[in-house]
């Protein structure tokens, strides 16, 4: 019992040093614990034309498959297209970390990654969000340097979106899109590290880009957050994303993102 309580502890230590690079509005090329499960409950605000504040509920459970392997399921509800809640659709993210560089305190990480979206929404704007907004799939890679209390990551995605369940997309809507980001992360507190019950404290800096392959647009938003990690295994992040510049129609320019997250170690 001894043994296994010791192994446990190892696995939260070691989750714990890389905090910095759990990034809140895009992925790192690192993965999860292997068997483990985590289960996450993303809310979003969204100020709207309308004058009203637009809510959406965003379910997602991720599977640690192995150590190179993960993948997320996410369901979608808003109140963004009609004023009451809605159910919009589903999507499935996976994650395959192919190349690990790894040193003391710092390691050097890519990944490819890929998503599927089926969304039940209108087809309104030439932004492509496979998160609740269109139909569609993306592949494309991220890379992570880890360089103690600092993480930067890097994203490429190429995107296409397909007709939504009920609503087609409009031939003067975008269907190809790039998505880019730079993110980086740093680990505030602990100052020094001496258990895995310790509150992590992490702040984030990220830039998130879209530019359409058809020629009709593209923006750059930045989005600060801050996260807290409670006894290695939960955690609230708390974000805000607003637009820099650029041209891309979209249902808001400013959203405010609340996540909290469990995960259990060893689940399967």
């Amino acid at each position: 019992m001894k043994y296994i309580k010791f192994l446990v502890c190892l696995i939260l230590l070691s989750g714990k040093l890389y905090a910095q690079e759990l990034y809140v509005n895009t992925e790192p090329a690192s993965n999860m614990a292997t068997k483990a499960i985590g289960i996450r409950l993303n809310t979003e605000l969204q100020p709207l034309a309308d004058n009203r504040a637009g809510l959406r509920l965003n379910p997602e459970v991720m599977f640690g498959f192995s150590k190179n392997l993960m993948v997320h399921a996410n369901l979608y509800a808003s109140s963004l297209y009609q004023p009451a809640l809605n159910f919009e659709g589903a999507s499935i993210y996976a994650k395959y970390r192919f190349l690990a560089l790894d040193q003391p305190r710092a390691h050097f990480r890519i990944a490819g990654t890929g998503r599927v979206s089926l969304i039940n929404n209108p087809v309104s704007y030439n932004s492509i969000n496979l998160q609740g907004d269109n139909s569609g799939y993306s592949g494309g890679l991220v890379v992570t340097q880890l360089l103690h209390k600092l993480a930067l990551s890097a994203t490429a995605n190429a995107v296409h979106s397909l007709n939504n369940i009920s609503n087609p997309v409009p031939a003067a809507i975008s269907r190809n899109q790039l998505d880019y980001s730079f993110s980086a992360g740093y680990l505030l507190l602990p100052k020094t590290y001496t258990d895995y019950k310790q509150t992590n404290v992490n702040l984030y800096v990220e830039f998130l880009g879209k530019s359409s392959l058809d020629n009709k647009g593209s923006l750059i938003d930045i989005a600060p957050a801050v996260q807290f990690i409670f006894n290695s295994t939960t955690r609230l992040d708390l974000s805000y994303q607003t637009q820099l510049s650029g041209n891309l129609s979209r249902t808001s320019n400013t959203t405010y993102l609340i996540r909290l997250e469990h995960n259990l170690f060893n689940a399967f």
